[in-house]
C-alpha cells in the first residue's frame, strides 16, 4: 500500500512532469492499477478488508452470539447480555475456549453497528414539553424514604420542573402537572408521554392509544394536546428521561433530610430555579433567558385549578366507615346510610355528599387501617355512654392531656354514666371552638373548681367575646359621657375619728 509521499511523487510525475502511467510504473516499480489509484485519489490511504478476517475459534460462537443480542432486543433494558455475560455463558453452554477479549471486541463491533442514529431537533416556544416520573431516596423524619418524582421539562427554554410524591397514581400525575403548570407560568400547547397507565386505558400498537376519562377531563381543562411515544422508545422524550438522573445527582446529592413532602418540594423548587442561570452547550442564552422568551408563548391558566383527585362512590359500613385502597375512613354517625362520593388527593381523603364536605382525612398510604375521627361518633357515644371506654375512636383521639384529668377529677365527684355524659357536653364544644381553646378553659374551670360543662362553655364565651370589639355603628351612635367636676376628697378625713 503506498504511502502519501509515495502518492505525491506519483502524481508530480504525472501531472508536472507529464510522464506516462505505464513509465511511471517502471520508474516507480509499481503496479498500473496502483499508479491509476493515486492519480486518481491523493487521500492519505485506507485498509479495506476484501472479506471478514478468519476467526479460527470464535467463528462457530458468532451465529448464537448475535441471536442472543436480537433477542435482547426485546427484553428489558437492565435485563440484557453483557459481553462478560456472553463470555461466561458460552463457556458453560457451548464449551468456548477462546479469550473473553475476542468476544468482547466482537460484540463491541456487532452492537456499534445495531446503533441508533438520531436528528437534531429544535423546538418552538411554548409548544412542546415533557413529563415523566422517576425515584429517588431522601431521610423523611429520620427514615429512609423511596419518593416519586415527578419530572417535566419546556422543550425551547429546557427549563426543568421536579416534584416529590409518595407514589405515582393518577392524583399525583394530575397534581405534578399543576403545580408545573404554575412554575413555568402557563401551560405548553402539547405534552409528551410514554404510554403510562394513569393516563392510557388501552395500548394501541402503531395508533395513539385509548386514553382514560379521568385524564382526558384533566387535558381538556387545561386545553393542552397530548403525545405518547412509541412503545419501548424512551428517547422520543430524551429530554425528560436524562432530567431524572441528573436530578438524583445534582439535586439530591447528599440525600435530604426533610420533615415533610411539603419541605422537599420547597427544596427541588429552589434547585429548579438555580437551573435558569445554566447556559447549555449549543444555546447563546441562558435558561432563564430563554424561559423569559417562551412565557408569553405558553397557554393562559384556566381561572381555577383542576381538582386533583380520583373520585369513587362509596357507602359506609355498619362502623360508619367507608374503604378506599383497603383502608377505612370514618363518616359522620348521622349519614352513615347515605351514598357518598370519595375525593382520594395525594395528601388527604374527602367525603361528600355531592353538596358538602362530610369528612377529611389524612390520606394513609399502609393497608388495613383506620382513619377515625371521635367527633363523627360523639352522638353515638351519647347515646351509649357505656361503650365511652372502649371506643376505638376515643382511644385514637390525639388530645391535651389536661382532659384526661379533666375526666378523672368528673368521676371523682360524680358517678361514672353522669361523669362521662358531662365530658361528652365537653367534646361537643369542639365542634364550635378550637380544641386548645377548649383545654384553656377545662383548666380554668378546675381551677376555680367548678366542673360543669355549662362552666366551661361560660369561659369560652366570655374570652370569646372579650376580643370582640364593639360594632362601630355603635360606638359612633352612643351620647358623649358628660363631663365630671372634680371633688376635693379630703372632706372625707372627717369620718376617720367617728
Amino acid at each position: 500500500m503506498l504511502n502519501v509521499d509515495q502518492k505525491e511523487q506519483i502524481r508530480r510525475d504525472f501531472f508536472i512532469e507529464g510522464k506516462s502511467i505505464r513509465r511511471i510504473a517502471r520508474e516507480r516499480c509499481h503496479d498500473r492499477r496502483t499508479v491509476r489509484a493515486a492519480i486518481r485519489d491523493a487521500s492519505p490511504p485506507r485498509y479495506k478488508l476484501t472479506q471478514p478476517r478468519p476467526r479460527p475459534v470464535l467463528g462457530r460462537f458468532v451465529a448464537i452470539i448475535d441471536k442472543w443480542l436480537t433477542e435482547d432486543q426485546i427484553s428489558p433494558a437492565k435485563q440484557r447480555h453483557t459481553s462478560r455475560r456472553i463470555y461466561h455463558r458460552l463457556i458453560e453452554e457451548h464449551g468456548y475456549s477462546g479469550g473473553e477479549s475476542t468476544v468482547r471486541e466482537y460484540v463491541h463491533k456487532r452492537r456499534a453497528r445495531q446503533r441508533p442514529v438520531f436528528i437534531p431537533l429544535a423546538y418552538e416556544p411554548g409548544v412542546d414539553a415533557q413529563v415523566d416520573f422517576g425515584e429517588a431516596r431522601v431521610m423523611m423524619k429520620g427514615r429512609p424514604l423511596t419518593v416519586q418524582l415527578f419530572v417535566g421539562r419546556l422543550c425551547f427554554s429546557k427549563i426543568p420542573f421536579l416534584a416529590a410524591f409518595p407514589n405515582q397514581q393518577q392524583e399525583a400525575l394530575f397534581e405534578g402537572h399543576g403545580k408545573a403548570f404554575d412554575f413555568f407560568g402557563g401551560v405548553p400547547s402539547a405534552i409528551w408521554y410514554d404510554r403510562l397507565s394513569q393516563a392510557v386505558r388501552k395500548a394501541l400498537p402503531g395508533h395513539k392509544p385509548e386514553e382514560q376519562e379521568a385524564f382526558i377531563a384533566f387535558r381538556s381543562h387545561y386545553l393542552f394536546e397530548s403525545r405518547f411515544c412509541n412503545p419501548r422508545e424512551a428517547h422520543e422524550k430524551g429530554l425528560v428521561e436524562n432530567l431524572v438522573g441528573y436530578a438524583r445527582r445534582n439535586f439530591l446529592v447528599p440525600i435530604p433530610e426533610v420533615d415533610s413532602f411539603q419541605e422537599l418540594n420547597d427544596l427541588l423548587r429552589q434547585r429548579c430555579l438555580a437551573e435558569a442561570g445554566r447556559q447549555l452547550r449549543g444555546e447563546t442564552q441562558t435558561i432563564g433567558e430563554l424561559w423569559r422568551q417562551e412565557q408569553p408563548h405558553l397557554l393562559p391558566l384556566p381561572a381555577y385549578p383542576f381538582p386533583c383527585c380520583r373520585t369513587i362512590s362509596v357507602h359506609p359500613n355498619r362502623l360508619s366507615m367507608v374503604t378506599f385502597q383497603t383502608n377505612r375512613y370514618s363518616v359522620p354517625a348521622d349519614h352513615a346510610s347515605e351514598s357518598l362520593l370519595l375525593r382520594a388527593f395525594v395528601d388527604r381523603v374527602e367525603v361528600t355528599d355531592g353538596t358538602r364536605v362530610l369528612a377529611v382525612h389524612e390520606r394513609c398510604y399502609g393497608r388495613e387501617q383506620d382513619k377515625l375521627d371521635v367527633f363523627h361518633y360523639l352522638p353515638l357515644l351519647k347515646e351509649r355512654p357505656g361503650a365511652f371506654d372502649h371506643a376505638k375512636p376515643l382511644k385514637m383521639w390525639n388530645r391535651p392531656a389536661v382532659l384526661d384529668r379533666y375526666l378523672a377529677r368528673l368521676r371523682e365527684r360524680l358517678s361514672h354514666r353522669t361523669a362521662t355524659m358531662e365530658f361528652l357536653r365537653v367534646m361537643e364544644l369542639c365542634v364550635e371552638y378550637s380544641l386548645d381553646e377548649v383545654a384553656v378553659a377545662v383548666d380554668q374551670a378546675m381551677t376555680l373548681g367548678s366542673l360543669g360543662a355549662d362552666t366551661v362553655a361560660f369561659l369560652l364565651k366570655t374570652k370569646r367575646a372579650a376580643f370582640q370589639p364593639a360594632p362601630a355603628g355603635i360606638l359612633t351612635s352612643a351620647p358623649a359621657c358628660p363631663s365630671v367636676q372634680s371633688r376635693d376628697l379630703h372632706q372625707y378625713d372627717c369620718f376617720i375619728g367617728r
